[in-house]
């Protein structure tokens, strides 16, 4: 439970109230993390929050989206400024086992976060995967993440669709749902895993547009109020689960009539 002391070297503004933190330790690191677990974020005097992973290794990236006064503090971090970090905890999407499978990742503004890591593991392993297709959905192309590296990933190998629910006059790509680009998904579903994240309604919408399209490996990253992050609290019960110890990825099937209910 005690924190890990990390500085950060590199604060890159993501969009008006979102920005990616380069972190490096300034001693003896965490564990390593695998693509989709979380690490409860501390920024001293403050507080801490759960904060996805946005990417792996004794270096890691992770982008914070100003919701509170703790992800405020964090998310404005200067370089050089000291923060704390506990984890990782949760479970991973698992993209290490679906080697050989069609890969769909389906992201909804800062949900894209927990997949971008698991993306670069295919990507740098691009010959042990099929297809890769990527769904990225936001408000407005002002709202978009990882803008500058969308071609990066086209180039090696992802076919990479965005689209926007309010467009601008300089936008000239997709304007609506997410679940519109659904049909775009180039995959054997039989073969096909997909990953999905981002606001719940997004994620149901989306894992059940993939389902009828034929894609039965649907898993989807599930957001509660965290406290602990090690399953002590109960703050993050959804049904019979505890999505800090149990989740946070899960199949879809096995969550979906929870999802059904608003959290409170």
């Amino acid at each position: 439970m005690t924190p890990v002391p990390y500085r950060v070297t590199e604060r890159r503004e993501e969009t008006r109230d979102t920005a990616t933190l380069v972190l490096r330790p300034c001693g003896a690191p965490i564990p390593p993390v695998r693509p989709g677990q979380f690490t409860m974020m501390y920024a001293f005097g403050v507080g801490e929050a759960p904060i996805s992973v946005s990417r792996t290794g004794t270096v890691m990236e992770q982008t914070v989206r100003d919701v509170g006064a703790v992800s405020r503090a964090l998310a404005g971090s200067a370089p050089g400024r000291m923060i704390g970090l506990r984890g990782p905890y949760g479970a991973g999407w698992g993209v290490e086992d679906a080697v050989g499978r069609d890969l769909v990742f389906a992201g909804g503004g800062i949900g894209l976060a927990p997949l971008r890591p698991a993306l670069l593991y295919a990507l740098r392993r691009r010959a042990s995967y099929g297809a890769i297709t990527v769904l990225i959905g936001a408000r407005t192309p002002a709202d978009l993440v990882y803008r500058a590296e969308l071609d990066e990933w086209r180039e090696r190998g992802a076919r990479v669709e965005v689209t926007v629910d309010h467009a601008d006059d300089g936008w000239r790509g997709h304007v609506g749902l997410i679940t519109s680009l659904v049909n775009l998904v180039c995959a054997d579903p039989p073969n096909a895993t997909a990953f999905v994240c981002g606001p719940e309604i997004m994620m149901r919408f989306t894992a059940e547009a993939l389902e009828a399209k034929g894609l039965t490996d649907v898993r989807i990253s599930l957001e509660r109020n965290m406290r602990c992050g090690v399953g002590w609290c109960g703050h993050c019960q959804l049904g019979l689960r505890l999505v800090c110890r149990d989740g946070p990825v899960v199949p879809y099937r096995d969550v979906a009539s929870e999802l059904r209910v608003k959290e409170r």
